[in-house]
């Protein structure tokens, strides 16, 4: 699915949301920061180093929000707890899924959750959604993400986000494979290809306001949360940048 694909809003769920009042110019002014940073500034070339350690702080913050109590130095140096293992591995692996996600996303989305549970989870529940119902829903989710959509890429990461956190699929580490799923759709659709935003330092830097969005999203209470998640996650993705190590000093 091309990220300038338009497709009647009859039929778009995602383009649905994406008129939603106040949406439509606030993911445009976060997408015209993004890129700002990591184009228009000369970061066209850019290491591996520094998708290496986006991909490090992002690991941070994911296990932080959490509730991982360990510091950025301990899982620097691949310590830490429990959590923080946890999220380093995926993080370690993310990218190799992107070819995944855009042919397979129930593939991708197990295989986050494997790498997340290995060793703490029981070998058949690794990848697997904890029931039916979960699985319906997994499958409506990877449904949007192979249909055509209007909705801007940054959307449907966030969409994606919410989710997998609110929906909670697996039996375990759902916040973790949540936004590792969201750092693969901005990835794979072409709004930070070299992954170096750091989207879960910008929520953990809102935490307060990520906790509560995601829970009025997980409300079922009307378009209200979905709406305020989307315009949370569009601040969320502008401090995302900033937190960017190829930001420029």
């Amino acid at each position: 699915m091309s990220p300038d694909s338009r497709a009647d809003q009859s039929t778009d769920p995602l383009g649905r949301l994406a008129a939603l009042e106040g949406v439509p110019s606030a993911y445009a002014a976060a997408r015209d920061g993004v890129d700002a940073l990591l184009r228009d500034r000369g970061l066209r070339r850019t290491s591996p180093e520094q998708t290496a350690e986006s991909l490090l702080l992002g690991a941070w913050a994911s296990a932080q929000l959490e509730g991982s109590a360990s510091t950025l130095e301990e899982v620097r140096e691949r310590g830490g707890d429990e959590t923080a293992q946890a999220a380093v591995r995926v993080s370690t692996e993310m990218l190799a899924l992107v070819p995944a996600l855009s042919r397979s996303p129930l593939q991708a989305f197990a295989r986050l959750h494997a790498l997340a549970g290995t060793g703490t989870v029981p070998d058949d529940e690794l990848g697997r959604p904890r029931s039916a119902a979960a699985a319906e829903r997994l499958r409506m989710l990877a449904t949007r993400l192979l249909d055509d959509t209007a909705a801007p890429a940054m959307l449907v990461a966030a969409v994606v986000h919410a989710e997998l956190a609110a929906g909670a699929p697996f039996a375990s580490h759902n916040g973790i494979v949540a936004r590792a799923a969201e750092r693969l759709v901005l990835v794979a659709r072409g709004v930070d290809e070299k992954s170096l935003l750091v989207p879960e330092e910008g929520h953990r830097r809102l935490r307060s306001a990520y906790e509560s969005n995601l829970r009025a999203y997980a409300s079922a209470a009307g378009t209200s949360g979905v709406q305020a998640w989307l315009l949370y996650t569009a601040e969320a993705y502008t401090l995302a940048a900033e937190a960017s190590p190829a930001r420029p000093s």
